[in-house]
């Protein structure tokens, strides 16, 4: 019987690699963002538990890049109500790059960021769809 790279060396399926790096890479940006000046206040105020929303971020991320079924629903919503602005969208991606980076494969990496890029940009747009008075996105209309 002809068997596998990995199981032949006891390494980890491709697939329990993505799973493993997915929640790495979730764990590594909330550390980030939770000590972030900006992000960090936003987290602690709106984070009650954090090891139950890691999990349900992970399951998120797995479901956008792997195609599971652990998560239903669409984050926006969830978003829509918290005290963030324009400027926390960089950062967010800022950190969530950076931890991509870190901890997932290249092309893995280069998947989550594209769907982290393409998602900021829709949440800034839904949530600031109006363009104010001084030229800078708004939530109501000048």
């Amino acid at each position: 019987m002809h068997m596998l790279n990995n199981e032949r060396s006891g390494a980890a399926p491709a697939n329990e690699i993505s799973e493993s790096s997915i929640r790495d890479c979730v764990r590594r940006f909330y550390e980030k963002g939770g000590a972030d000046p900006l992000l960090g206040p936003i987290f602690a105020e709106s984070i009650p538990e954090l090891e139950s929303h890691i999990s349900i971020v992970a399951n998120f991320w797995s479901h956008a890049l792997l195609g599971t079924d652990r998560y239903q629903g669409t984050p926006f919503g969830v978003h829509v109500n918290l005290p963030i602005e324009p400027s926390h969208f960089a950062r967010w991606l800022e950190l969530f790059t950076e931890a991509a980076g870190e901890t997932m494969p290249v092309p893995l990496a280069a998947q989550a960021i594209a769907r982290a890029q393409h998602m900021t940009q829709c949440f800034q747009s839904g949530l600031f769809p109006f363009v104010g008075a001084d030229g800078r996105p708004s939530r109501t209309p000048a």
